[in-house]
């Protein structure tokens, strides 16, 4: 015999306390084991094929942690020490930057050359401004990716988590369906197929976007002889994920940095505008559709809210378990709305007694 729904309802609602109470109070030092275990999630389906292809469990995860590491290591030799230094010359540049577009301005706006002027005042405070809270923008940002808690901790926990839950992931799957309850199982495990194809669609998808994306912004502006090409590209890209934002951020970055770099070259400008054009082509018209795919049941709107939502309550580690929560929510909602739909709140004792369905 089932358990009532009253008391159902107690356990899982404890249960969903005690996650959260773990993220607020836990967040900094689960982080690693979090990061670990959304890598082996986004690469079990590449050791699933390596399976297929003949390797053992051990043997697809030994080849995946390999590849990993050389282009970890290739990263860090040849890409990371031209990107901090392009941050760090952008963030330097910021006064000069400012004092040209004040000059710019000046020259069209005589009325700007009075000192009391509150404009011309923000203006020459804007370039020291920008200076000093980029400066510990750029170095929050750098310190909080390569050490939330400390590098050291990343370095060697995120790998060895990653390695373990990779290579024990369909056991663990094969455990935790185990521990369904008999009552409830095929319900959850249809919830679960559907949370998981979502995630699937979404994350891994996105995350090639953003990947894919942020290297052809990178390569193209530095072709087109932006000074801050490589920086610029990495932010658009790594904030693709972003709705709209990605976009709009990259691209007016890249086209401010463009009329300051190329004023009175038209040609330039219109080539950085044009390519940041043609990433919202690709992104919009092949990219996310073939990747990602249209009815991944993830509103913009949602995933704004969540990610806001768990990153300001949770810090980063809120922002990793967003999306799979905004899944999960995602997916039960529409499961509750369709019992909803089916149940005699909705459909009242004439309709159940005339036999009407929904529409």
């Amino acid at each position: 015999m089932a358990l009532p729904i009253r008391e159902q309802v107690k356990y899982w609602g404890a249960a969903l306390l005690v996650l959260f109470l773990m993220l607020w109070f836990l967040g900094s030092v689960i982080l690693p084991f979090l990061v670990g275990g959304a890598l082996a999630y986004f690469l079990d389906p590449v050791a699933d094929r390596l399976e297929r292809l003949g390797l053992s469990r051990i043997g697809a995860t030994a080849v995946i942690t390999l590849v990993a590491l050389i282009l970890v290591v290739l990263l860090v030799l040849a890409v990371i020490p031209t990107l901090v230094q392009q941050l760090t010359e952008l963030v330097a540049s910021a006064p000069e930057i400012t004092r040209k577009m004040q000059a710019f301005l000046m020259e069209r706006f005589p009325s700007l050359s009075d000192e009391t002027s509150t404009i011309r005042q923000s203006l020459a405070q804007l370039g020291e401004a920008i200076q000093s809270k980029g400066a510990s923008m750029a170095q929050g940002l750098i310190s909080s990716v390569l050490g939330v808690i400390s590098a050291a901790v990343f370095v060697l926990v995120v790998p060895v988590v990653t390695f373990y839950l990779l290579a024990d992931w369909d056991r663990m799957v094969a455990r935790i369906d185990g521990l369904l309850p008999r009552d409830h199982a095929p319900v959850v495990r249809q919830l679960a197929r559907e949370i998981d194809a979502v995630l699937s669609a979404f994350v891994r998808g996105q995350l090639s976007v953003c990947v894919l994306l942020g290297l052809f912004y990178s390569v193209a502006l530095m072709i087109a002889g932006l000074k801050f090409g490589l920086v610029v590209g990495a932010i658009a890209g790594a904030i693709t994920f972003i709705p709209y934002v990605g976009s709009l951020v990259g691209g007016a970055l890249a086209i401010g940095l463009a009329l300051f770099q190329f004023w009175g070259d038209w040609v330039s400008i219109g080539i950085v505008a044009a390519i940041f054009a043609a990433g919202q082509f690709i992104e919009g018209n092949i990219l996310t559709p073939k990747l990602v795919g249209g009815s991944v049941g993830l509103h913009p709107v949602w995933l704004l809210f969540a990610l806001s939502a768990f990153g300001s309550l949770f810090g980063f580690a809120g922002m990793l378990v967003a999306v799979p929560l905004a899944a999960a929510l995602g997916v039960l909602t529409r499961f509750a709305i369709a019992q909803y739909q089916e149940s005699l709140l909705y459909k009242g004792v004439a309709g159940r007694q005339d036999g009407e369905g929904i529409p």
